[in-house]
């Protein structure tokens, strides 16, 4: 199985931070999950796993809110923070091998998707959900580098460049992707099915990556479901050529200012959802944010169910 040309959808995973709460994992601040990668890796090879039992075909790293400077912040080196970078692909190929150890007989070959997300995720004060950033080109681009260098080394099957808020960070990155070969996505972080949270065109973010040689498909993610379906149609007359990933929230609203989450989603409510993205062209299928294993399942089934008939 290819990540970058399939002759169906593939089913990513949903959020990790939800599934390591429910099994009773607690948050630096800071660092969120990422912390977890020195603190307890295990858990995350566990998360890995509760998504592919529920029929994930990718799974993501847990590398979206880390960073070498987080990781120095936090008070270890940068040579240890770039290991940790390493690790969180590390451990998706564990959980990976475990899986395909305990179910000789799947014909699911899991591949492994290696996280980079926003400047705001290193901020943590949720400014990736506005794209305003206390940064410089030069400091947004200092960020960026040797993160996806480092990732960009580790073998994973694709990177994922995600919750992109603001067509400035998007240029940045377009810069930067110029220079490697790793199949990636870019998936942008939206206000509605027109604007990136800055308030930018998604038309416009979408020209400045949609020809580079690395990057095989764009999309949405931590995006509320109600756009995804526009969304999709963009992606589609903008960049004909690429495959569409989309992998919305729950359709919650995040509370920045308290860390919660307002409102509710049943994951059978994306039943019908996915069988409507998937007729309009969807290739990469998941959640983000507050969608756990029950909600890949649902896709699984609607994926495996239409691919069949």
């Amino acid at each position: 199985m290819s990540i970058a040309a399939n002759d169906r959808p593939l089913v990513l995973d949903g959020g990790l931070s939800n599934v390591l709460e429910e099994a009773g994992c607690e948050f630096d601040p800071l660092l969120w999950t990422a912390g977890l990668l020195r603190t307890d890796p295990e858990a995350l090879v566990n998360a890995h796993l509760a998504y592919l039992y529920a029929g994930a075909d990718i799974v993501t790293t847990a590398s979206y809110q880390a960073s070498v400077p987080g990781f120095v912040n936090a008070g270890l080196s940068a040579e240890e923070g770039e290991g940790l970078l390493r690790r969180s692909v590390e451990l998706a190929v564990e959980a990976r091998a475990r899986f395909q150890a305990e179910n000789p007989a799947s014909d699911r070959k899991p591949l492994i998707a290696a996280s980079a997300g926003p400047y705001g995720a290193y901020l943590a004060d949720g400014s990736e959900y506005t794209g305003v950033y206390p940064a410089s080109n030069a400091e947004l681009r200092a960020y960026h580098e040797p993160k996806i260098q480092c990732l960009s080394e580790t073998g994973a099957d694709a990177l994922a460049i995600e919750t992109i808020p603001s067509l400035r960070e998007t240029a940045i990155l377009a810069e930067l992707l110029a220079a490697f070969a790793t199949p990636t996505w870019v998936s942008f972080c939206c206000r509605d099915a027109t604007h990136l949270h800055d308030g930018a065109p998604v038309a416009e973010a979408i020209a400045l990556v949609r020809d580079l040689p690395c990057v095989f498909a764009l999309g949405a993610n931590c995006t509320a479901p109600a756009h995804i379906a526009g969304l999709i149609r963009l992606v589609k007359t903008e960049a004909p050529r690429q495959r569409v990933v989309v992998y919305p929230n729950s359709g919650e609203v995040y509370q920045a200012d308290s860390g919660t989450w307002r409102g509710t989603s049943n994951p059978e409510d994306f039943r019908r959802l996915v069988t409507e993205w998937m007729a309009l062209g969807a290739d990469i299928i998941g959640g983000c944010c507050r969608i756990g294993p029950a909600h890949i399942g649902v896709i699984r089934s609607v994926v495996d169910g239409l691919s069949d008939a």
